[in-house]
Parts: C-alpha cells; structure tokens; sequence
C-alpha cells in the first residue's frame, strides 16, 4: 500500500476515502494481508507534526501501528539495492522506488495506490484509484 491510500482514510479525503475504506476492510479480514514501507509513516506524520499536532500525530501512530494483518517493513540493504535498480530502470523517485521495492521483496500481488508510476514496475499489479474512480 502506497501512503497516499493512507492519507485519504486518515484525512477522510472526499473524493478516495471510500476506496481507501475498502482497501483497509479488505486488508482486515482473517486471511489478508498488505505491506508498506516504513517510509510510509514518515511521509504520513509529517503534516500533523508541521502544524503543531503531536497529538494527531500520536493518534495516527497508534492507530496504524495497531491495524490487523498490515506489516511495517524496514528499509533494509535488500530493499535499498533494488530501489537503487528500479530507480534507475523507472526513472522512479527515492520513496516511490523503495515503495516498490518492498513490495516486490515481499512478494506483493498488487500495489495500491494514486500515482501511475508504480504501473511501470513488472513485479506486481498496480490499482490506481484514478483509473478506477
């Protein structure tokens, strides 16, 4: 899962956070299971700590550290060296290529989210909310 997909159900943006909904019910049920980077909470936590919400921030923390069946994953050397590659290969950014790159080290089917760049990666399906909404 791509952080955007986090911010829309964290920020209950109008126009995607009933996909985002759907994302988080799906990734709840007894079976399932979906990654992110780690990344994605720097990325996440960053506006409520620009603006004065250390409580918000610890809110979102606690609530997306605690969600069921969605791992937290690391940037390890692993992921680093194959970010590195897909950068190059994609011409990708730094965070959307380690996005990829966890996905494709854990083995992910698909990757969610609004940014079609993700759609150049061959490792894995893309769902952009745009192409679907």
């Amino acid at each position: 899962m791509d952080t955007n997909i986090f911010i829309y159900e964290l920020e209950g943006n109008l126009r995607y956070s009933g996909a985002a909904s759907k994302v988080f019910s799906w990734t709840a049920q007894a079976g399932h299971k979906s990654v992110t980077s780690s990344l994605t909470m720097t990325e996440i936590l960053v506006q409520p700590y620009r603006h004065g919400g250390q409580n918000r921030a610890v809110d979102y923390y606690s609530l997306l550290v605690s969600y069921p069946n969605l791992a937290w994953i690391p940037a390890d050397l692993r992921i680093a060296d194959l970010a590195a590659r897909l950068r190059a290969d994609h011409r990708m950014r730094t965070p959307d290529a380690i996005q990829a790159a966890t996905a494709t080290i854990f083995g992910a089917t698909g990757l969610v989210t609004n940014d079609p760049i993700f759609a150049r990666v061959p490792d894995f399906e893309t769902l952009v909310f745009d192409d679907v909404s």
